[in-house]
């Protein structure tokens, strides 16, 4: 379990430095979060136009995109937002996820998550943990996803959450667990 962590905590300084090496500055950071998040956006409106409805009518999105890679263990880390609907704010947040089990891939994931209510969104922005396990063979080349789940989808009591593999391959089962936090260098 250790060895896990050890992985883990190794992927996820590797996606830190090479986030803060993309862009110079907090504004040119944001812009390249918010652009990255409205064409994930798009990509998820493309595969299921339903969501588009749902992201308007709910109360607030987040929308981030991870890269990671996993041979029985596996991490990934990346970026994103929650956007309030109603007061139109961006929280800026990074995420990290760690998985164990039969597993083998390296991929590009774009997630989003619909928010139910306001207090699902509130107290994702401040505790931000998800956990559970998955199924799943997954494929994507050049920003499009195919395989099962294509979007793959899960309900909680306070939110819907999506994901399509954006560029890479994903195979296996395993056990994930995922932290959100508010990234304190963009907000």
């Amino acid at each position: 379990m250790k060895k896990v962590f050890k992985v883990f905590t190794a992927l996820v300084m590797m996606f830190s430095l090479a986030g803060g090496a993309v862009a110079a500055t907090k504004a040119e950071q944001q812009a390249e979060v918010r652009k990255a998040a409205q064409a994930s956006l798009a990509k998820f409106y493309k595969a299921d136009p339903a969501l588009k409805a749902a992201v308007g009518k709910a109360p607030g999105y987040a929308v981030f995109t991870s890269f990671g890679i996993s041979f029985l263990v596996g991490g990934a880390g990346g970026k994103g937002i929650v956007h309030n609907n109603k007061t139109k704010k961006d929280t800026f947040m990074a995420m990290a996820q760690a998985s164990a089990g039969v597993q083998i891939g390296a991929a590009e994931t774009e997630t989003l998550i619909v928010f139910k209510n306001e207090a699902g969104m509130a107290e994702f922005i401040e505790k931000g943990w998800t956990g559970g396990g998955s199924a799943a063979i997954q494929a994507g080349a050049d920003g499009k996803s195919a395989g099962t789940p294509g979007t793959g989808e899960v309900s909680t009591a306070n939110a819907m959450t999506y994901s399509l593999t954006k560029n890479g391959l994903r195979a296996g089962a395993a056990a994930e667990g995922s932290k959100f936090w508010v990234d304190k260098d963009l907000n």
